[in-house]
């Protein structure tokens, strides 16, 4: 079992894209989650549907739909001039709306454990807000960010049909690991696909066993 140039590549550019989506998904949804946790709006639970819709949804509708929208004649396309479809950057987009789930409800979960009693006491010591958040509540949702990051960084890392639609698996810009091993089994690439079959097998076990263990390790404490 041999791993070529172009599957080294192809591996680059999953961890890029990988990194990048937590990251955008960090910096939207922990408001995001925060504002799930503690609001009594009546849209909280529209808002929780449209969360979780990629869990059920086949990706390559999803995927479908974020092309239209990418694309020259699309929302996004007319708004901006811009073609994001088949793109490092649009892929970064359909990834973060694909992997929303996992990286907002274990923070969703964390910050609604916690409750708003830390962030009141910190409050009623002079903190700011931002400070509050940054140094009460997040060390205590340590366990929640930890999940999140793990979860999306590794969903993002076995996408196929969202980032095939989007990024059409152009060599060096948006083929990835998963659509790698697709190519290499339509032309009998055995090998080559079961190379980077193990190696993401062997990835998922790990990404599992490290949120287990990050569970145990790191328990919320509820105040």
């Amino acid at each position: 079992m041999t791993i070529g140039d172009a599957d080294l590549t192809a591996l680059w550019v999953t961890l890029r894209l990988a990194c990048m989506t937590v990251v955008v998904l960090l910096i939207v949804g922990t408001p995001l989650a925060w504002w799930l946790a503690h609001t009594r709006s009546r849209f909280k639970v529209i808002v929780e549907a449209i969360v979780a819709v990629p869990i059920v949804l086949p990706p390559t509708v999803l995927g479908f739909y974020i092309l239209v929208a990418l694309g020259p004649y699309g929302p996004i396309g007319r708004l901006t001039g811009l073609t994001l479809a088949f793109t490092f950057t649009g892929l970064v987009i359909a990834s973060a709306l694909y992997s929303t789930p996992f990286v907002i409800q274990p923070l969703h979960a964390a910050f609604e454990a916690i409750g708003k009693g830390p962030l009141e006491a910190a409050w009623a010591l002079r903190a700011s807000p931002l400070d509050a958040f940054v140094t009460v509540i997040s060390p205590i949702a340590l366990r929640g960010y930890i999940s999140a990051i793990v979860l999306g960084f590794a969903h993002t890392m076995g996408e196929f049909g969202v980032v095939l639609m989007v990024g059409g698996s152009i060599p060096g810009k948006t083929r990835v690991l998963s659509t790698t091993i697709f190519d290499h089994v339509e032309v009998m690439e055995y090998a080559q696909a079961h190379a980077l079959s193990a190696f993401m097998l062997v990835f998922s076990f790990l990404v599992l066993l490290g949120v287990y263990i990050a569970n145990r390790r790191f328990p919320i404490h509820v105040s």
